[in-house]
């Protein structure tokens, strides 16, 4: 019980110690961790690194939670630069958010009729009802929206307002969706049957299109693409659909990629593979599946991919141990058992299991810097929030902070130990809606 006999306690002991208030002067001045910094971590990051992949020129996501969709594409565009000839490129992300919204609230409207018969305050509907149709999202989801829907340059379908700005739009759309799925309930309860409840979602996703296209534009079909390659070279690709630019001027081998996972909890045994479910965004897309494996394992693959210029797709928890503007991600970054007197104890599956940590953000491997025994030590990171950050855009990640905050990389079969490739191939452990493997990158 807190009495004034505890709070008098607390209050000695705070005083009792000097450290406490040169503290308390500079995190009131500058926050808790700008007063933490270790600036010797400072030294130990010189964005040198030993391997690199070619890459574009940064990207940014702005104030929406496309990082998924931004690491995804900017894997790859590096195949389209070469097949161009040109020094940079950028797909747009404005075409793949339209198709991802539209699928996505599908998703949802299904997912509801699916569940009709469960309790309205059953913890799968209250799930549901959370985000029917969030920015965020994972590799196999945007896989699905690739093969389906294609891609086009940036130039075809440019950023607009709200594809920058994405909270209000999500707010229009989700709050609608919320209120499709009462009346969808609503049929059921009403004794209408699964096929009525369907074109009714048909019905209902007309309006789901029509913001959309306001929104962002309407989608092409088809359309003209013109550039000056690296040698100053006029280049005119005419009437082409999303679907063939994509399959034409993209390595992209969307149907032999491996998801590897690092989860250390105990539910989720390595080796086996595992799904989560109702997580998705195409209805008839492939469900997502990984492969729980030892850190290490990551690693390795991460490490052949670079070293034959793939750059790699990754999730991790970027918001923890992190620097934003030194575009630092090191364990080391805060020194907070100097400032606050603690510092944190709970290894990676604790902080999975009490929801200290999880994946928040993608982003790509472009270099790492390896050792003279072979082992790497810093891993170079291309993000998408533009180049105010980090080394003009470029992030340095010490290879402790991979340990400890990465959770997940996405690359192609040829780069993964045979072994591991036929433990990928088991039926997956289905996981429950909120386990924290479904959680989207969507960090801004």
């Amino acid at each position: 019980m807190i009495n004034q006999e505890l709070i008098q306690q607390f209050h000695e002991k705070y005083h009792s110690d000097p450290k406490n208030a040169a503290s308390e002067h500079a995190i009131r001045e500058v926050g808790i961790n700008k007063a933490s910094v270790n600036y010797q971590v400072r030294q130990e990051h010189d964005f040198k690194f030993s391997e690199e992949t070619k890459r574009g020129k940064i990207t940014n996501q702005k104030q929406s939670g496309r990082c998924w969709m931004f690491a995804a594409l900017n894997t790859a565009r590096v195949s389209t630069m070469e097949k161009l000839n040109l020094e940079t490129f950028e797909f747009s992300q404005s075409y793949t958010l339209f198709w991802d919204k539209l699928e996505k609230a599908n998703f949802f409207l299904t997912s509801i009729i699916d569940t009709v018969d469960e309790a309205q305050d059953s913890r799968l509907v209250w799930h549901l009802l959370q985000t029917p149709c969030e920015d965020g999202g994972q590799w196999e989801m945007f896989a699905d929206i690739l093969k389906k829907y294609g891609s086009v340059p940036k130039e075809v379908m440019p950023e607009t307002f709200h594809s920058s700005n994405t909270h209000l739009l999500d707010e229009v759309l989700e709050t609608k969706l919320r209120e499709f799925a009462a009346r969808l309930r609503q049929m059921h309860q009403a004794g209408k049957s699964k096929a009525d409840l369907e074109a009714k979602r048909d019905e209902q996703l007309y309006f789901i299109y029509n913001v959309l296209v306001k929104a962002l534009g309407e989608v092409p079909s088809q359309f003209t693409y013109q550039y000056r390659d690296k040698d100053d070279q006029f280049h005119r690709i005419e009437d082409i659909t999303p679907q063939e630019f994509f399959q034409k001027y993209t390595n992209l081998e969307v149907n032999d990629m491996v998801s590897l996972l690092n989860a250390p909890t105990a539910d989720k045994p390595y080796h086996k593979t595992y799904t989560v479910d109702y997580l998705g965004s195409i209805v008839e897309g492939e469900p997502i599946k990984y492969l729980n494996v030892p850190i290490e394992a990551l690693k390795d693959a991460a490490i052949k991919a670079i070293k034959d210029g793939y750059p790699v797709w990754f999730g991790s928890d970027v918001g923890k141990m992190s620097e934003r503007e030194l575009g630092l991600m090191d364990t080391k970054m805060y020194r907070y058992q100097d400032t606050l007197g603690e510092n944190y104890t709970l290894n990676k599956a604790e902080r999975l299991d009490y929801s200290v940590s999880l994946l928040t953000h993608a982003m790509v491997l472009v270099g790492v810097n390896l050792d003279k025994e072979g082992k790497p030590t810093h891993w170079k990171v291309e993000n998408s929030w533009g180049k105010k950050v980090g080394d003009e855009g470029i992030f340095s990640m010490s290879d402790e902070w991979f340990d400890e905050y990465t959770f997940q990389i996405t690359l192609p079969s040829r780069y993964v130990d045979e072994k591991l490739l036929e433990e990928y191939q088991q039926e997956p452990v289905h996981l429950k809606p909120w386990d924290p493997m479904g959680s989207l990158a969507k960090v801004y």
